[in-house]
């Protein structure tokens, strides 16, 4: 019977499709990847963090519902420049309903920023 109403639903409303957008600092390259789940396609765009290929973020920014900002946690030298990135692509007009995850990454390594320290580099982040 469950079926019966998933194909219904799915008929009715068809496939949805989230744009995802992830960048971080240090992040080289370009890669797009497509993820299927269930009745949503999900298309996730890497784009290079380099200082100098920043500024074209902002082509990336049209129709994402998703931004994935990812910050290495080993590396408390550049956790406010990270946190200046974020703040700034967060005040554009085009990411105002996209959902933000941070991700926290290499967190094995013994040096790496302290759950209080991470607490106190954000910001609370109003509607």
């Amino acid at each position: 019977m469950g079926n019966i109403f998933g194909n219904l639903f799915k008929g009715l409303f068809g496939k949805k499709e989230m744009r995802i957008l992830m960048v971080g600092l240090d992040a080289a390259g370009f890669n797009v990847e497509t993820v299927e789940y269930k009745n949503i396609s999900f298309t996730v765009w890497d784009v290079g963090g380099q200082d100098k290929i920043r500024p074209l973020w902002r082509h990336y920014f049209q129709n994402t519902q998703g931004l994935i900002f990812v910050v290495d946690s080993n590396d408390r030298e550049r956790v406010g420049e990270a946190r200046e990135e974020l703040m700034r692509m967060l005040a554009e007009d085009e990411l105002r309903d996209a959902v933000l995850l941070v991700f926290a990454n290499k967190q094995v390594f013994i040096l790496s920023i302290p759950l209080g320290l991470r607490s106190n580099s954000c910001e609370k982040v109003k509607a």
